[in-house]
């Protein structure tokens, strides 16, 4: 098994929606693991163009619940890819997703809605 060390920015919640029962929000994802296969001498870590990601392995992470996602790609695709010597592997995108939350609003105005934001990996 791989380990897989990964961490969440929100950048913004862009909209709330209590007819359609979502929410858009803007988040950094970042992920760490270790490929050996990938270990090199030297004492700096290499910085990839994001291009490259096709041609490694990255983990099937998915966001629980999202209607719909992408990934900016403006002007370049908003990927980081960094490789340490070690084989440690740094790759960070910003995705902007619409995220269903189911809302009660029986006590609107004086409601509190609680929506998650999860994150899931399957094992391949």
């Amino acid at each position: 098994p791989v380990s897989i060390g990964m961490s969440m920015d929100i950048a913004s919640i862009d909209t709330i929606s209590e007819i359609n029962m979502d929410y858009t929000a803007t988040i950094f994802l970042r992920q760490r693991w270790t490929d050996e296969r990938l270990c090199f001498d030297g004492n700096k870590s290499l910085s990839l163009d994001g291009r490259l990601v096709e041609m490694l392995w990255v983990p099937d992470t998915f966001i629980v619940d999202s209607k719909k996602s992408f990934l900016h790609d403006v002007t370049v695709e908003n990927r980081l890819i960094r490789i340490y010597p070690n084989g440690t592997i740094l790759y960070a995108i910003r995705i902007t997703t619409t995220v269903s939350c189911s809302m009660d609003l029986t006590k609107y105005p004086m409601d509190k809605q609680t929506c998650t934001l999860q994150l899931e990996s399957c094992k391949t």
